[in-house]
Order: C-alpha cells, then structure tokens, then sequence
C-alpha cells in the first residue's frame, strides 16, 4: 500500500481554491493515553482542521516548548512505542479520510530502519513526515525511501535560513514547506509577527510548493493573521494545552474540538 501525499496535496488545494489557508493541527500520540490521543484527534478533524500531524514522543525534543515537552514526558511515561504512533494514524486516517502526517526527529527513524518506518507509515495511510531536525544534505536515503513509499518530506525553514539555503531545501521537499516564524522553540505566542511574512514571501520565491507557518498561532485572531500570507496555519501547543487543562479525557476531546473550530474559522476571515 502507498501513502497519501497525493491526498494532502489534494487538501492544500482545496483550501486554496476556498481563498483560505488550510488548518493543520498537531498532537502528540499516546498522549493522554493512545486511545484518548486517538480520540482527541478525530474531534479536531471534527471541529474543522484539514490536516493532522502527529507527534511521535522523544525524550530530548529540542524544538519544542515546555507544552509539549509536557505532553512527551506523559506519552512517554505511558509506554508509547512507535507502533502506537503507527496505530494513531492508521486509526485517525481510517476514520476521518484525511490526511495525517508524522512529525519526528531523525533519531528514532534512524534507530528504527528507515525502509521499516517509511512501509509502515505508508501502510497505515500515512500522507508523509515532516523531519524538523533531518539536514537536507543527509536526507538523501529518507527521500529515497520516502518516494518509494508515496510519502511528502516535509523540512522546515527558520527566518535565519538565507535565500540560497531556502532554494536548496525546496527543491527536495514536497507536499509543503513548513515555516518557523520566529526563531526558538514551539509555543503559544502573543504576536506571530512580521518574520514569518518576509520568510512565507522569500519561501515562495523559491518554490510552487505550499507553504505553512506554525509556532505561536494559539487563537482565530491570529490564524487569521497568518492565513493572510500563509497556504496553510499550523496550530500545536494550544491544542496539546487544552488536554492538558481539560478535567477528564471527554473534557478534552471536546475543548480541542471547539478550538479547532475558533481557528477553521479564523483561517477563513484572511
């Protein structure tokens, strides 16, 4: 079986032909629990996201802020193994018919095989990775194995990437770009700001491919904001700290529903 980039692409397009940017949510897997973190995310798809990423848990997640730090060491503390990332997203695609990625660093693909994590991925229907940790100049054999297996490689770019480094990255990516818009580790923030604008049009500059803005959007003011200039608001760390204020599982499936629709409407307000 082969994987979906071809549905993401498909969803990406969707939205633009709608004059929106798309909703990509982010969740860790096994976080409450596999089967709560399943849950959580059909209710996001429910509430109107178009894309999902799904975190797979790392002890050591350099990029990412105290939030989902948070949520890694209780996903991790629970026993999550890679097969339950697997599960996550065969269980979350099956349901929902849309496209869902893993996002990851390099070290537990490394560790696991390559060939082994690409085949599984694509067999549960997954649409491709987004590798923020995989330099381009050694992601030959990913990519290799990758598009064997009809998954994107999604890589990220920063504001500090200089315009010939975002050409080289480009032109080795597919299904999208993702665009840090602002330098340092994941998490809500009170502005998304002008980097992520300049990085978005120097991005586009480079490449047909969509491009995506996450780190800091937490609410439908800003994604609204950055739909303005961005193919796709990528939205994690306020997802994750709704489970993790939510009173009780049921509580939390149904706090990230309701945010996911604030922001499907707000990336439709652009």
């Amino acid at each position: 079986m082969s994987g979906n980039i071809e549905l993401l692409s498909e969803s990406l397009a969707s939205a633009r032909s709608e004059n929106r940017a798309a909703l990509i949510a982010y969740l860790p897997a096994g976080f409450p629990t596999t089967d709560s973190g399943i849950a959580a995310m059909k209710a996001v798809f429910d509430g109107g996201a178009d894309i999902l990423e799904v975190g797979l848990p790392h002890s050591d997640p350099v990029l990412d802020g105290p939030v989902i730090q948070t949520a890694d060491d209780i996903a991790l503390k629970g026993g999550v193994k890679i097969a339950d990332v697997m599960r996550t997203v065969r269980e979350v695609h099956a349901a929902t018919g849309k496209p869902v990625l893993v996002m990851t660093y390099w070290n537990p693909i490394d560790r696991y095989g390559v060939e082994r994590f690409t085949a599984e991925l694509a067999e549960a229907g997954g649409a491709g990775c987004i590798l923020p940790d995989l330099p381009v100049q050694e992601s030959a054999v990913w990519r290799e194995h990758a598009e064997k297996h009809r998954l994107a490689t999604v890589f990220v770019v920063a504001p500090s990437s200089k315009d010939e480094r975002l050409a080289k990255i480009t032109a080795v990516g597919s299904g999208f770009v993702y665009a840090a818009s602002l330098m340092g580790v994941t998490g809500t923030r009170q502005s998304v700001g002008l980097q992520a604008q300049d990085l978005v049009e120097r991005t586009k500059a480079t490449t047909a491919l969509p491009v995506c803005v996450g780190l800091g959007v937490s609410n439908a003011a800003q994604a609204a904001e950055v739909a303005g200039f961005a193919d796709g608001v990528i939205v994690g760390s306020a997802f994750v700290k709704a489970l993790l204020d939510a009173p009780d599982e049921a509580a939390g499936a149904e706090a990230v529903r309701a945010l996911a629709g604030e922001l499907a409407a707000g990336v439709r307000k652009r």
